[in-house]
């Protein structure tokens, strides 16, 4: 299994994979990065960070800003070394080498991947019933977030310039929209609201805090889109980086200034009730109902876009699992590419979750599967690619054990909140290792060498 050091990085013109190598800009890849993120951050998680945080909530953000800024060091440094398609999967291959550590965690990116497509699918549907009024809820929410993952596979189908097209314009819609509403709050913003409620949820006087930043790292962990995307990217080995350390800038600025706006034109009390509506409700008090529908309408292009590019970086990084012979594929008699068939898997899946589980346990399952994956990555570099890329391991480190520190928080707030969504994790991390072992049995040799 040694050949695999010798796979094309660039992913150039990889026919069974479906990649196309310099059809996405370094704006295509940063419209894709802030479409994730922005589409499963601010809209999704601002009530929920403020049930766990508190007042302290803002901070939560800033501080989630301050750990993913260290998680992103590794990420440039991997991409700018081994820039690919399916990039994590790449990344963990390289640190570990072909076997089962690489797809478990592989797998643990994919899922927490196609968590927050569901996530973001749900968040859709809740927004748009502001609109238009359905009932029951609970068949309109994950009615509508189905459907939206239908139209981003409609959208992936029809290639990268129809996808980065789509992103680049939505992208610009958001961020503009976001922005004129985060100036706008300003303006509105009541200190008093600054220091109400603070001990407002149980959260928050055990260990909520770190909970809620946390869950917080969910609204960036979008710029990892970007790697899985690298063989795709014009000058892969100098724009992927870029395009993280740019996505992330963009959408941390926004994302505290945002966060300041809705706790000061909001009680704490109130924007736990909103919930899944903060931002919308934290627009009335600058714009009136006139800012709640503008809230509501960029609310679904936002999670519209933010779905289409999940779509497109996961099924990509499925793709690239099942080339490097770390998943089972199956055509089952579907036509075309590998990449077609994954995305075909990729949105099932999708609407399965979107289907089964509501936006609060939905988020705290991506953020576990995502924090675990994360630090496998950190320890790869330091474990097995330091003599490969350059690195200061200070600053890797320092990524490890602020994941472990905001992990072992979340989990013990979530045993003592909600256990489903430990018993949930506990599961899927049990399915996917037993299904991994028992895959890599099947095309494994005596003598270790794997079956490619």
């Amino acid at each position: 299994m040694s050949g695999m050091d010798g796979m094309d990085m660039s992913g150039a013109g990889s026919s069974d994979t479906g990649e196309d190598a310099g059809s996405l800009s370094l704006s295509g890849a940063v419209a894709l990065g802030t479409g994730v993120m922005i589409g499963a951050g601010i809209f999704a998680l601002t009530g929920q960070v403020a049930g766990l945080a508190g007042d302290l909530f803002p901070v939560a953000f800033l501080a989630a800003a301050v750990i993913v800024a260290f998680s992103a060091y590794s990420y440039v440094k991997l991409s700018n070394a081994f820039p690919s398609s399916g990039g994590i999967a790449m990344f963990l291959n390289k640190a570990y080498g072909p076997g089962m550590v690489t797809g478990i965690f592989s797998l643990f990116m994919y899922v927490s991947m196609v968590i927050s497509e569901s996530l973001v699918a749900r968040t859709f549907g809740a927004y748009s019933l502001q609109i238009v009024k359905l009932e029951p809820l609970s068949f309109w929410v994950p009615a509508l977030g189905v459907g939206l993952i239908a139209i981003a596979f409609a959208v992936n189908i029809a290639g990268n310039k129809a996808i980065q097209a789509s992103a680049g314009v939505m992208a610009a819609i958001k961020v503009g929209g976001l922005a004129i509403f985060a100036v706008g709050g300003l303006w509105f913003v009541t200190a008093a609201n600054f220091t109400n409620g603070s001990q407002g949820t149980e959260a928050v006087a055990s260990g909520g805090f770190l909970a809620g930043v946390a869950l917080a790292i969910l609204a960036y962990k979008g710029f990892t889109t970007i790697t899985n995307s690298g063989g795709e990217i014009v000058d892969p080995h100098r724009n992927t980086g870029r395009a993280i350390i740019i996505s992330i800038a963009v959408c941390a600025g926004l994302y505290i200034v945002l966060a300041i706006a809705v706790a000061g034109n909001l009680t704490l009390s109130d924007i736990i009730a909103a919930q899944d509506f903060a931002l919308a409700e934290a627009s009335r008090p600058a714009f009136g109902d006139a800012g709640l529908w503008a809230t509501v309408a960029l609310a679904v292009v936002a999670t519209a876009s933010g779905v289409i590019a999940s779509v497109f970086a996961a099924s990509r990084m499925l793709a690239m699992l099942t080339k490097m012979k770390e998943v089972p594929h199956r055509h089952f008699g579907l036509p075309g590419t590998v990449r077609i068939h994954t995305m075909v898997y990729t949105v099932a899946f999708a609407m399965v979750l979107t289907v089964l589980f509501d936006l609060r346990r939905i988020a705290a399952l991506g953020a576990i599967f995502y924090l675990i994956m994360d630090i496998a990555i950190h320890w790869g570099i330091l474990r097995h690619l330091r003599d490969r890329i350059e690195v200061k391991p200070a600053i890797v480190i320092t990524a490890i054990a602020l994941d472990v520190l905001v992990l072992s928080a979340f989990l013990w707030v979530k045993a003592s909140q909600d256990a489903l969504v430990i018993y949930a994790a506990v599961a899927g991390i049990a399915l996917i290792v037993a299904g991994e072992k028992l895959f890599m049995r099947s095309h494994t040799a005596p003598d270790g060498t794997m079956d490619m």
